[in-house]
Parts: C-alpha cells; sequence; structure tokens
C-alpha cells in the first residue's frame, strides 16, 4: 500500500474512532440499537475511514493543486473582467456539483428545486467574484461581513419563520468537501494580485463570503414566494435482518454516489482542462499526478458518502429518537456536546483547512490548535441545538449576539484569524454534520413533539457559527501573549542597559 495513503488512513481511523466508541458504549448502556443497525454504523464507519483516507489523499494531489494553478493562471491575465466572470462561474459550477445542495434542495419547503438550485450557485458565485475583488484592492475582510450580514439579518425580519433555519443551514451545507479544497487553492493562487502581497490572510476569506451568498439567496427567495407553509418528510430507517440485506443495501448506495460524485467532480476538471489545453501546458509527470489524485478524490468521496449516509444517518436519527424518549433527556445535551467534539475531526474539509492553515501561517496557527478550537465550537454549537429542541427556541436568539459577538471581535483580532475563523464556519459544517448530527437533532426533535424546521433545522447553522468566536478568541489570546512578550523583553533590555551604564559609571 502506498505509504501516504496508509498514513492518511491511519489519521482518518483516528479520527473516526472515538464517535464510535461513543456510540457502542451508548448502545450498550443507555440506548439499546438493534443489532442490524449497529452493523449498518460499523460497515459504514469501515467504509468513512477508507474514503476518508482516500480523499485527504485525492486533494493533496490533485484538488489542491488544480484551483492553485487555475488561481495563479488568471492572476496573469491584465483584463479584470476576464477573471470576474472565471471566479463567477466556477462559483456556480462548483456549487451547483455539490451533494449536499441536493439534499437542501429536497428538504426546502414552497421552492422549485431547480430555483433555489441555481439561485445558491448564483449567490456563490457572485460573492466569489467579490472575495476576489476584495483581494484586488485590499478591501477589509471584517467591514465586508459586517455589512453583508447587516443585511441577511435585517431580511431575516422579513422572511417566513420556517425559512429561517433552513436559509442559515445553506451557508454551511454548500461548502462541502468538493467545494473547499477547490476554493481554498483557488484563493491561495488569486492572492498574489492583490494589492497588500499578503497571501497569509488574503489566501484566507473565501469560504467565508461564498457561506453568505447562499443564505442570501435563501432569505431573498423565502420572501419572493412567501412561503408559509412547510412540510417535513421523516426519515425512513432501512430495514435489515441479514448480512446479504447489509451488503445489498451498500451495493445500491455506492453506484448512487459514484455518480454523485461524478457529477461533483466533472465541472471541475472540465474546467482545468480548458485551462491545461490553451493556458497552464502542465508536464506529463505533473498532469499523471493530479490524475491520480483525481481517482482518489472520486474512490474516497464516494466511499466516503456512501458511509455517512447508508450508514451513519439512520443511527443519528434512532440515537436521537431514544434519548429523548428517556425520563432524562436532558442527556442529550452533554451527550450531543461530546459527539460533537470528535465528530468535528471527521469531516474532511476540516482535515484539508486545517493542513493549509498550518503550512500558510508557518506554524503560527498549528493543526492542533485549530482542531481544539473546532472541537470546542462543534460541543457548544450541539450543546445549544439540543437545548432548542427540548425548549423550542428560535435559533435567531443565539445566532443574532453570536454573529454580533463574532463581527465586533473581528475588528480586534489579528487579520489571519478572522479570515481563518470565518472560513472554518462554513467547513465544519461539512457531510458529518448534515447526516449525523441533523438527524441526530431531528429524531430527537420527533420524539418530544416539536417542529422538525423550526427546532431542528438550525443545527447546521449553529455549527458554522461558533468556530467564528472560538477562533478569534484564540487568535485574540495569541495577540495578548505576544504584546506580553514583546513588552517583557522591552523590560529585560532596559534592565541590561541600566547594568551596562552602572558598570561604565563605576568604571
Amino acid at each position: 500500500m502506498n505509504l501516504k495513503l496508509k498514513q492518511k488512513i491511519m489519521e482518518s481511523l483516528s479520527a473516526v474512532l472515538p464517535v464510535t466508541a461513543i456510540v457502542f458504549l451508548l448502545c450498550v448502556t443507555i440506548t439499546p440499537i438493534p443489532t442490524a443497525l449497529l452493523m449498518l454504523f460499523f460497515t459504514g464507519a469501515l467504509l468513512l475511514v477508507v474514503g476518508m483516507g482516500f480523499f485527504t489523499l485525492g486533494a493533496d494531489m490533485a484538488m489542491m493543486p488544480i484551483g492553485e494553478h487555475v488561481g495563479r493562471q488568471l492572476t496573469k491575465t491584465t483584463k479584470l473582467w476576464l477573471i470576474a466572470i472565471s471566479c463567477f462561474i466556477i462559483g456556480g459550477i462548483v456549487t451547483i456539483a455539490e451533494p449536499d445542495l441536493q439534499v437542501l434542495a429536497g428538504q426546502t419547503p414552497g421552492i422549485p428545486d431547480l430555483v433555489l438550485i441555481l439561485a445558491v450557485a448564483g449567490g456563490v458565485g457572485l460573492f466569489l467574484v467579490l472575495a476576489f475583488l476584495r483581494s484586488l484592492f485590499g478591501l477589509s475582510l471584517s467591514r465586508i461581513l459586517l455589512i453583508c450580514y447587516g443585511i441577511i439579518f435585517i431580511l431575516a425580519i422579513f422572511t417566513p419563520k420556517n425559512f429561517l433555519a433552513v436559509a442559515f443551514d445553506s451557508g454551511g451545507v454548500t461548502t462541502g468537501p468538493i467545494t473547499v479544497p477547490f476554493i481554498m487553492a483557488l484563493g491561495l493562487g488569486l492572492s498574489t494580485i492583490g494589492q497588500n502581497k499578503n497571501e497569509g490572510s488574503d489566501s484566507f476569506g473565501l469560504i467565508a463570503l461564498c457561506s453568505v451568498g447562499p443564505i442570501l439567496s435563501v432569505l431573498i427567495l423565502g420572501i419572493a414566494f412567501h412561503t408559509v407553509e412547510g412540510s417535513y418528510t421523516p426519515l425512513d430507517i432501512p430495514s435489515v435482518e441479514t448480512t446479504r440485506d447489509l451488503g445489498v443495501l451498500f451495493g445500491k448506495g455506492i453506484p448512487t454516489y459514484i455518480l454523485e460524485v461524478l457529477k461533483a467532480v466533472s465541472p471541475i476538471v472540465i474546467f482545468f482542462g480548458i485551462f491545461q489545453i490553451f493556458l497552464l501546458k502542465l508536464r506529463r509527470r505533473q498532469l499523471g499526478k493530479i490524475i491520480v489524485g483525481l481517482v482518489y478524490t472520486l474512490i474516497g468521496l464516494t466511499l466516503f458518502l456512501t458511509g455517512v449516509n447508508v450508514g451513519f444517518m439512520p443511527i443519528g436519527h434512532y440515537l436521537g429518537r431514544e434519548l429523548a424518549s428517556l425520563d432524562y433527556n436532558w442527556i442529550l445535551v452533554p451527550l450531543g456536546m461530546l459527539i460533537g467534539f470528535y465528530i468535528v475531526k471527521a469531516e474532511p474539509a476540516v482535515v484539508v483547512l486545517n493542513k493549509q492553515v498550518e503550512d500558510i501561517t508557518e506554524g503560527t496557527i498549528s493543526q492542533k490548535t485549530m482542531m481544539t478550537g473546532l472541537s470546542i465550537g462543534m460541543a457548544v454549537s450541539v450543546g445549544i441545538s439540543m437545548v432548542r429542541v427540548l425548549t423550542g427556541v428560535s435559533v435567531m436568539w443565539f445566532l443574532v449576539p453570536g454573529y454580533v459577538i463574532a463581527l465586533g471581535l473581528s475588528f480586534a483580532t489579528p487579520k489571519i484569524f478572522t479570515a481563518v475563523a470565518f472560513d472554518s464556519g462554513g467547513v465544519a459544517s461539512g457531510p458529518m454534520t448534515a447526516t449525523f448530527l441533523l438527524p441526530f437533532a431531528m429524531g430527537a426533535c420527533e420524539a418530544v413533539g416539536g417542529d422538525i424546521l423550526t427546532d431542528a433545522f438550525g443545527t447546521v447553522a449553529m455549527v458554522a457559527m461558533t468556530p467564528l468566536i472560538i477562533i478569534q478568541g484564540i487568535g485574540l489570546l495569541y495577540q495578548i501573549r505576544i504584546r506580553v512578550d514583546t513588552k517583557r523583553k522591552a523590560q529585560k533590555i532596559a534592565i541590561l542597559e541600566d547594568e551596562v551604564i552602572d558598570l561604565t559609571s563605576e568604571e
């Protein structure tokens, strides 16, 4: 086996193992789980481990280099309109191909799926252009985000209640495993054209802005369609009695997700192919490595999506329902926080983000620091989501003050931490959140008789919001520590200078 692939698989195993252990402990203690359903979960976990290993290696070999090559090539042209159009097209086609967007469209009440998909894709495309202009003219990310979220919360006043949670969820869902590596690398390539020439901060922030577009699009659609009533289709937990049934279930899932991944990756491949033929002209060895990486990406994402959708989604729903049915259903909160703390480690795009942050900042923000911050943020967000499920409190009571704090911190925190923090929000709310935590909240909401569209939805939005505060808080502490260290060094130098002066005087 390829040594790098083996290393990636071992890393993914260490990320997935804690969540698997927590589920197993629950099934032998307070929430007995049917053996068939447990087999479904363990098979899904195995596919997830192998798939995540293949995907992260494929992202390193293909998705990141493609995005960076395309970004750097675009900066070589003096035609800004061409770069802007290219960014819009890239943002649109990558978003349309994102598997999680199809799920969101099917769950959004009152709006045709195609209308929603095109509107969200257009929103991402426009904000990718805005992200390029920010890098080009050295615009402040904090000010842009302040204006954008100001507009969002004004629109939220006029948006039907059933639409609010779905709209904010869309910001996290559309920045998935396909979108994130490519757009992040594209940002690294485009950052060389900026006036500030500050690749450290300008290469981040694209995911942050691309997460704003879908929220605005869905809010505007909610107002335009005057949607008040929504519908929710309960999750159908598959019946598995034998190992043959298990094989058939996963056997049906794999071809489905192969097609989804092909649809997701093909626009990027076509776009890259055009650049390669007319502009890039990479050498055969470079091209060969990228092709192998694309194959790894295809295999990895197929296995990953099959594992989380077929194996994790039913167990998440079942656990949520059973825990909420207990006499002491308050236990949902601490258990949800525990699961959230560990499950973020299994998000494939999180691994990609953390590695790039450490590389670009030359270790200033380490992978360990990022993962700790994201884990704490995820734990807090899931805990709040479970409180909402049990009490029916509107998600806006948490999102409004949360974003006020996050935007306020953005003016006091070093720019690099602000950009990374807002990127982290979109990255943390990936397929693991959509296929385990959201069904977990839905199952719990069904058990307590809550409103799924207002009480369970919003979980993804909470997951996307809390890292903004946590990561910027880390940045603020880092800034304070640097100032204290600088002050101490200055004091030591002053003391040494005084001692030298005293010695000179004595002589």
